[in-house]
């Protein structure tokens, strides 16, 4: 049985872009978010991760739900599976990069390559409905 590390992550979209995150010592920009503590709903994931990598305040009552998608986890052996629940929402404040997060950038379509591997389907799919540039 594949192992499989469950996530939740911020979609946040402005003028045709998305939102990226390098973590710090990682080759690759993700999507922010981060993985569930246990008994944490997607929301509470959500507003925790994004609280800590990008120093802002999600609005829970904005979230919508954009899709989960699952794929071979960045980094992690074969066969161990990252499965990545996707919103949109509002948040407050700056966005700034935490202690953890070592650059955060504005991703277009052609920037796909150099996010992990679940972070593609998001962006296939993005740019499907003219969202992504």
């Amino acid at each position: 049985m594949a192992a499989l590390i469950d996530t939740v992550a911020w979609v946040h979209l402005e003028d045709g872009k998305i939102l990226g995150a390098r973590s710090r010592g990682k080759d690759v920009f993700y999507i922010p978010g981060g993985k569930r503590a246990p008994g944490e709903s997607d929301l509470e994931t959500l507003t925790r991760e994004v609280r800590e990598e990008l120093t802002v305040a999600i609005d829970p009552a904005s979230a919508v739900h954009v899709g989960t998608y699952t794929a071979q986890a960045h980094g992690h052996p074969e066969g161990t599976l990252v499965r990545m629940a996707c919103y949109t929402a509002d948040y407050l404040g700056d966005l700034v990069a935490s202690n953890e997060i070592e650059e955060i950038a504005w991703l277009t379509l052609a920037d796909r390559e150099r996010t992990a591997p679940v972070d593609h389907a998001v962006f296939d799919d993005l740019a499907a409905s003219g969202r992504l540039r």
